[in-house]
């Protein structure tokens, strides 16, 4: 490890965020061809969004403890390679249950990708430019919201659904290549059974960190999976490219705001990111029926959604020490949980659902409060370290 920024490699790492993250999340873009292709109703094809995210809670322990000893470079190579292979069947699949398994299955590979992803690039790099490597990570995800689904969308009006999985395909083959040229192996950690999994749990700061997670990524999903909804509802289900734009360029900015003094701030920055999201769900709760209103909203939460990746996956890893790997883990188990749990709540109506998120930040808030010791310390351990050696 040297002190240069490994760019090319922290890019790659980016290229598999913004990958996984986009295809889960294809589906809503071109739901009605899928459904009609298929065969099956709208609502049943949506269920592919939500067993993708089940696939990655339901293993991402499991085959994160089974696989702790691999080294890190022939892992997210074998989890690309199964993400390729499912989104294969999926652009090929012509009945509906072996789309739904393939989602599953592409789920999963996710799934141990994300689980290795942070830990990866925070040990790409010293001590001190660890939250910042993250976060050149994270943008993977904001890049895949507001511009990734759009593109997809566009692409599976013009060319069709198939092709454009046939193109995630493409994509998780190129990136294998770069992973295998500009990523540098690392090895694994042994003796990272299920129980120092489960073990992570009672080390101070873990559990806090992902009580927040849980509860701020089911506000975010609320918001984001029935934002078209919302959106009609007012008047404006033409401008939801618009408002997701206004959305994705305020998480980009959020991200290089939060990578440039995470390694300072991170608690400070993560009680902000809560509660710019909780205010842009009261903004669009008011019933006023303002577009500027709307766009204002949107501004705000994408302030305040962009870095939450790289804040809530720092604090983790750093609370988590020497069980840094598990705590991971189990928050990707617990942000994938959220996404379905979000995207299953649609009994409450349009109306109901920015009053929900803004109830969930409430308690998340709270807990970045109080939990200042060990899960969101008001400065990094190594802060004062000039040589960026010290643990945190």
């Amino acid at each position: 490890m040297t002190t240069r920024t490994p760019l090319a490699a922290l890019l790659a790492l980016a290229t598999a965020v913004f990958v996984t993250s986009l295809t889960e999340t294809l589906p809503a873009g071109v739901l009605p061809a899928m459904s009609a292709d298929l065969g099956v109703g709208e609502s049943a094809m949506g269920q592919s969004v939500t067993v993708y995210a089940a696939g990655t809670a339901l293993t991402a322990i499991p085959l994160s403890a089974a696989t702790a000893g691999w080294r890190r470079k022939r892992l997210l190579v074998t989890a690309m390679a199964g993400f390729a292979a499912a989104n294969t069947v999926t652009a090929m699949s012509a009945h509906y249950p072996l789309t739904m398994v393939a989602r599953f299955v592409a789920g999963v590979a996710a799934g141990l990708a994300w689980a290795l992803l942070a830990g990866y690039a925070r040990r790409l790099v010293p001590v001190a430019q660890q939250g910042r490597a993250v976060a050149v990570v994270m943008t993977g995800i904001p890049v895949a919201l507001s511009l990734g689904v759009p593109a997809g969308t566009f692409l599976g009006e013009v060319l069709g659904w198939r092709v454009t999985f046939s193109l995630m395909t493409v994509l998780a083959v190129v990136l294998i290549g770069w992973i295998a040229v500009a990523v540098p192996d690392l090895p694994g950690r042994r003796g990272q059974g299920r129980e120092p999994m489960l073990g992570a749990l009672r080390v101070p700061g873990v559990a806090p960190v992902l009580f927040v997670t849980l509860v701020v990524v089911l506000a975010h999903t609320i918001l984001y999976t029935y934002i078209a909804t919302f959106l009609d509802r007012l008047g404006m289900g033409g401008s939801t490219d618009v408002v997701l734009l206004v959305f994705g360029a305020a998480s980009l900015v959020s991200i290089w705001f939060v990578g440039a003094r995470i390694d300072r701030w991170l608690r400070a920055l993560t009680l902000a990111s809560a509660l710019l999201v909780a205010v842009a769900a009261g903004l669009l709760a008011v019933p006023v029926g303002s577009s500027a209103l709307v766009y204002a909203a949107a501004a705000l939460w994408g302030l305040g959604w962009g870095g939450a990746p790289t804040l809530l996956q720092t604090a983790v890893a750093d609370a988590g020490g020497e069980s840094a790997d598990a705590a991971q883990a189990m928050l990707v188990t617990l942000w994938n949980a959220a996404m379905a749990g979000g995207i299953l709540l649609d009994h409450f109506g349009a109306g109901a659902l920015p009053w929900s998120a803004g109830v969930l930040l409430v308690p998340a808030l709270v807990v970045v409060g109080l939990a200042r010791a060990h899960a969101f310390p008001t400065r990094k351990g190594y802060a004062h370290d000039p040589a960026g050696t010290r643990a945190p």
